[in-house]
């Protein structure tokens, strides 16, 4: 079993009250193990609320507060995988691995056990986190993308975090002349323009060309500001690969589903209503980025939530696309 460690996070950076950018810097005297862009490593802390599950037969389980003999609420170690943000040269240059997190709530609204103590971490006084002394994962371009000739990220939310570190990486590759002749195509959503992370980072390397990188940025709950901005999309990540292939948006095809059947439409058609129909960037065009996707030598690589991921699975068999996600 990997062993644990203690680190301290250096910095933190909150797009949103539930959305944060932090890095951790190793144990003293330590280093972080060697790892390839789209790894993962495991972290924890000691101060989270423990849970059990409840008693009887639940789908999905149901899990209630863990007590001790007083009543009282007992606390203790929980750990979750995280994909790194940083890229390789990154931690090999200034030591430190970079997150991307976000403060999970379960459909009553109580927050995750391990996020919320994350989010109580403060660089100036409470910066420990546990570690696990391993990095490891399949969610590399060596092991999902080695081969195609077009690679199409697509990432949800937070689930950017592992193409951010590829993107990086593949940027600082290049400038030492390590080039392949690959498409890197790289769809980004989230639900503000505030929340968009990373997005002038990715979108300088885009800009410097240094290797075949096409940057999509788009929001899902856009306002005013983003309607006239050029470089932003609209629409949620999975409607907006949708809007490329040419299909309809994920909550029109409901509707039409549900009316095929003799189906009552109105929850469909409440959704459809809620829903942000997808647009590119305005900067973009639809012909070219067509060209870059459909291609018998594509793969479709995703990660993110569980919903959207499903979709663009769908996408991508019914347009005969290679896909790949991360699996936890």
């Amino acid at each position: 079993m990997a062993k644990t460690k203690t680190g301290t996070v250096v910095s933190w950076r909150a797009s949103s009250p539930g959305l944060a950018v932090f890095r951790l810097m190793p144990e003293n005297g330590a280093s972080f193990p060697f790892y390839k862009a789209g790894q993962y490593i495991a972290l924890g802390r000691y101060d989270c609320r423990l849970t059990r599950k409840a008693p009887g037969a639940h789908d999905p389980p149901r899990f209630v507060d863990e007590l001790n003999e007083r009543g009282e609420q007992k606390r203790g170690m929980v750990t979750h995988a995280y994909s790194i943000a940083s890229a390789p040269f990154e931690t090999e240059e200034h030591g430190h691995l970079e997150f991307y997190v976000i403060l999970e709530r379960d459909a009553e609204g109580i927050p995750g056990r391990l996020t919320e103590s994350m989010f109580r971490m403060d660089p100036a006084s409470d910066n420990q986190l546990t570690y696990f002394d391993t990095i490891k994962g399949e969610f590399t371009l060596e092991r999902r993308a080695a081969g195609f000739d077009g690679v199409v990220f697509v990432g949800t939310g937070t689930g950017v975090a592992p193409f951010v570190s590829m993107i990086k990486q593949l940027h600082f590759e290049a400038a030492r002349g390590l080039h392949d002749r690959t498409r890197y195509t790289l769809l980004h959503a989230n639900r503000t323009y505030g929340e968009l992370d990373y997005r002038s980072e990715l979108s300088a390397i885009a800009a410097e060309q240094r290797f075949d990188f096409v940057y999509v940025p788009s929001v899902s709950r856009p306002s005013q500001r983003d309607f006239g901005d050029s470089a932003i999309g609209t629409g949620r990540a999975n409607n907006l690969l949708r809007h490329v292939f040419g299909m309809p948006a994920k909550e029109e095809q409901d509707v039409s589903e549900v009316l095929a059947r003799g189906e009552d439409p109105a929850r469909a058609k409440q959704a459809l209503e809620r829903t942000v129909i997808p647009a590119l960037p305005r900067d973009l065009s639809l012909a070219d980025l067509q060209r870059r996707v459909q291609s018998g030598k594509t793969v479709i690589v995703t990660c993110g939530n569980p919903g959207s991921m499903a979709d663009i699975q769908y996408v991508a068999e019914k347009q005969q696309v290679h896909f790949e996600k991360e699996d936890w």
